[in-house]
């Protein structure tokens, strides 16, 4: 068993279920909670009115959600609908009114994000992502908030997903009034993860194979190469059993590659993230992956970028271990989905009964308001 995901679960939980009950017996309605940054912060009462410092927030939300996700949303940073316009078709079409309803409150860490907009909207809570808490706090956005009597509460889901996502979604069922939809998925999270690790923990570091991971390639069309260290999807692959290549440059969330570098390292498998970013940035050449993508455009994307110069002379590429998978489950409790993939790709033996579609499908019909469609992952041929 993979002690490392196991443990640091277990861990989390504990503190999170600890610091997750009533204040006092005179606040019996008050929460009491310690966010993911560390912060403690106290609710006078369950929320009815959050604001969501980025709109993919709602894939977790609607995870644990067991009626309308959207009840207790009045609004959100607009990034859902901008670089995951499926996913946000899909909410419109289940829950058209409440998808218009929704205000785009602008960037929580950049200057167009209004407090006054904020009080405007008789908001109770901003929800934040911990990976910007240094941001938040240089702009001065937490302070000001807390003058406003406005309370702050940071979740992740991306920086450190494998380790954040559990007691990430411990409070969001809470302060959502969602506990029991947050355990039911967060078992079916652990159960789907584990379908991996516990295969993995047997095999010996010596002969797990070497991945680089492009993050968004093709975004920047002439541009090679950001990827990540031990984070991410940097962690998803050393926890699908292999060895993320820009762990080794450096211990950091984002890591520039150089083509020669990558050359050099001749790695067994190259695997990018791509996502439907064409309709808020035409210029892109990445595969369209997500709710509405196209086999046939996705592999012909997949092939002009496996025929990029550099990547085409890579082992990786000449032997067919050139991948491309949905962005989107890097900032999604969806990752196992991901881990999952990325294993058979690179164990195809060892994971020969393991059907990641099967297991995107069976979330979809168990926990998502819409159906699955599209792709989400493919190799080049």
């Amino acid at each position: 068993m993979n002690t490392r995901f196991i443990s640091g679960f277990a861990l989390t939980l504990a503190a999170t279920v600890t610091v997750l009950t009533p204040a006092t017996s005179a606040q019996a309605e008050a929460l009491t909670l310690t966010d993911i940054a560390g912060r403690t912060v106290t609710l006078d009462e369950v929320p009815d009115k959050i604001i969501l410092g980025e709109g993919r927030m709602m894939y977790a939300i609607a995870a644990i959600s067991e009626g309308n996700p959207f009840d207790h949303i009045v609004g959100w940073k607009d990034d859902l609908v901008l670089y995951d316009p499926d996913a946000f078709r899909k909410f419109e079409a289940a829950f058209p009114a409440d998808a218009e309803r929704m205000i785009n409150f602008g960037n929580p860490y950049a200057g167009d994000f209004s407090v006054e907009a904020v009080l405007e909207a008789e908001a109770d809570l901003v929800l934040l992502d911990s990976g910007n808490l240094f941001k938040a706090e240089e702009t001065g956005l937490i302070e000001k908030l807390d003058k406003a009597g406005v309370p702050v509460v940071f979740i992740d889901f991306r920086r450190n997903a494998t380790e954040n996502t559990v007691p990430s979604l411990l409070i969001l069922g809470r302060i959502l009034g969602d506990e029991k939809g947050a355990a039911r998925f967060i078992d079916f999270y652990i159960a789907e993860m584990r379908r991996v690790t516990n295969v993995v923990d047997q095999i010996p570091a010596e002969e797990r194979p070497l991945v680089v991971v492009e993050n968004a390639a093709g975004w920047q069309p002439d541009f090679c190469c950001w990827s990540f260290g031990p984070y991410n999807y940097g962690r998803f692959v050393e926890l699908a059993g292999g060895k993320n290549f820009a762990s080794t440059l450096a211990n950091a969330y984002s890591v520039t590659l150089s083509m020669e570098g990558m050359l050099e390292a001749d790695p067994d498998h190259v695997i990018g993230t791509g996502a439907n970013w064409a309709e808020a940035k035409p210029e892109v050449t990445s595969t369209l992956l997500g709710y509405e993508g196209d086999p046939a455009v996705n592999a012909e994307k997949i092939a002009a970028l496996a025929a990029r110069p550099g990547f085409s002379e890579l082992r990786a590429v000449k032997e067919g271990n050139y991948h491309s998978i949905y962005h989107q489950f890097y900032n999604s409790p969806y990752h196992f989905v991901a881990v999952q993939q990325i294993a058979k790709w690179l164990y195809p033996e060892d994971f020969a009964d393991l059907d990641p579609q099967d297991t995107f499908e069976r979330l979809h019909a168990e926990f998502m308001p819409y159906e699955a469609s599209g792709q989400f992952w493919l190799s080049v041929d």
